[in-house]
C-alpha cells in the first residue's frame, strides 16, 4: 500500500534549530512518519538522530537525496558514493533521488545528454548495491528541445533512472499531472504532492500600479503563481493520488517550497487535513 509522507526539505530549518530527532518527533505527532531526506546535511551526528527517530518513533526514510557532482548541500554520487550507500544502509532506504539537473547542464542538449549518461552509470552502480536512483522534475523539464519535452529526453537516455514526479511543477510546466503520471506508470515510485495556487495581487502591488511603478507591478503580476498546501490550490488531488497509486507509486510526499507566512507545521497540518478528507487517512 502506498504511504503519504513529507519531503524533508520542508523540515531543514527545524532540524537546524532543534535537531533531527525533535523535528521528526513533531512530524510524527502530525501523522507524518515517512520522509524523503533532502537539504539536511547527513553528518554522523544527524544520522544517529535519524536512526533514533526510526527506532523510537517508527520514522521511515523512503529515499535520500544526492547530487551527481559535488558542490551542493546533498552528497555527490560521483565523489561520495560509498557514503551515500552507507547512509542508505544506516537508514534502511533503498531509493536515492537527484533533485534537479545541474544548472550547467542547461547550456546545451549535449550537456543534458552528458548528465543523462553519467546519471545512468550511477544508477547501474547503485543497483548493484540494491538501491534505485530516481530523477525529480521541475518545470524546466517541460521545455521543448527539437519538439520533445526535456523530461522525455532524460527518461529515454537514462533508462536505468526512475522518474520522481512533482504535481506542482508539472502544472507549472503547462501539463496535466495525471496525464504525466499515467505516461510514466511503472517507472514512478515517488510523487510529490504540492499544490498550485494563483494568488490575488497584494496591497503593495496594487499601490505600485497606481503609482506607476511598472517594474514592481510587473514583478508582482508575474509572481501570482504560488506553492500551496494540498487542497489550498487548484489541483485535482483525488485524481492525482488515485492515478499515482495506479501508476505504482509507493510514496506520496507532501512538499511546499514557500509558506507565505505560515509555519511549516501549520502547512503540513493543512495538507494532511485535506488528504484525510479525501479518504486517505490510512495512507499516513
Amino acid at each position: 500500500m502506498a504511504r503519504i509522507g513529507v519531503q524533508a526539505m520542508m523540515l531543514k530549518n527545524s532540524v537546524a534549530e532543534i535537531g533531527a530527532f525533535e523535528t521528526f518527533s513533531r512530524a510524527a505527532d502530525l501523522g507524518y512518519r515517512v520522509t524523503e531526506l533532502s537539504q539536511i546535511p547527513l553528518t554522523a551526528e544527524t544520522v544517529i538522530e535519524l536512526q533514533r527517530a526510526k527506532d523510537e518513533l517508527g520514522t521511515e526514510y523512503c529515499s535520500l537525496s544526492a547530487a551527481l557532482t559535488a558542490g551542493g548541500i546533498n552528497d555527490s554520487l560521483e565523489d561520495e558514493f560509498d557514503k551515500i550507500v552507507q547512509d542508505c544502509r544506516a537508514l534502511d532506504a533503498d531509493l536515492v533521488r537527484i533533485g534537479m539537473l545541474p544548472i550547467s547542464a542547461l547550456r546545451s542538449q549535449e550537456a543534458v545528454l552528458d548528465f543523462c549518461a553519467r546519471a545512468d552509470a550511477a544508477a547501474i552502480r547503485l543497483a548493484d548495491e540494491g538501491i534505485a536512483l530516481y530523477y525529480h522534475n521541475h518545470h524546466v523539464e517541460f521545455a521543448k528541445v527539437d519538439g520533445r519535452y526535456l523530461l522525455d529526453i532524460i527518461a529515454e537516455t537514462s533508462p536505468h533512472v526512475g522518474i520522481e514526479l512533482d504535481a506542482h511543477w508539472i502544472a507549472r510546466g503547462g501539463l496535466d499531472p495525471v496525464r504525466v503520471i499515467d505516461q510514466y506508470a511503472g517507472r514512478v515510485r515517488m510523487v510529490h504532492l504540492k499544490d498550485y495556487r494563483i494568488a490575488l495581487p497584494d496591497a503593495a502591488a496594487l499601490d505600485a500600479h497606481e503609482q506607476g511603478d511598472h517594474a514592481a507591478w510587473a514583478a508582482a503580476w508575474n509572481g501570482l503563481v504560488q506553492f500551496a498546501e494540498v487542497g489550498e490550490g487548484n489541483l485535482d488531488w483525488a485524481n492525482i493520488v488515485e492515478h499515482s497509486i495506479a501508476a505504482g507509486a509507493d510514496y506520496l510526499l507532501v512538499e511546499q517550497d514557500e509558506l507565505y507566512g505560515r509555519t511549516v507545521w501549520e502547512a503540513l497540518e493543512t495538507s494532511r487535513r485535506h488528504l484525510v478528507s479525501l479518504g486517505y487517512a490510512d495512507l499516513f
